[in-house]
């Protein structure tokens, strides 16, 4: 999987559109198709809309990204480690 560069997500006024609430998150999808959350705790008292400029959501966007890319990076150390277990 290869996981999205953030400016390529926001650049060029790019847009967001909301998808569900779900589990108390906000998910919204950028043009590219990426999703993301919006935890409603780290929402403060702003308004979300349907749709909305991308860079406005940057914040969210790239802690999903970094979710990603550790989720990514832990799950090649298993396999790693798996590997090296099974030997040759």
């Amino acid at each position: 999987m290869n996981v999205p560069n953030l400016k390529d997500l926001v650049s060029n006024n790019k847009k967001v559109t909301f998808l569900r609430y779900q589990n108390q998150e906000l998910w919204y999808r950028c043009e590219d198709g990426f999703e993301f959350p919006v935890h409603i705790s780290d929402t403060g008292e702003a308004a979300f809309l349907p749709e909305d400029k991308a860079l406005y959501f940057m914040r969210w966007i790239r802690k999903h990204l970094d979710f990603l890319k550790k989720s990514l990076k832990d799950e090649e150390a298993e396999m790693e480690e798996e590997d090296s277990r099974l030997g040759p």
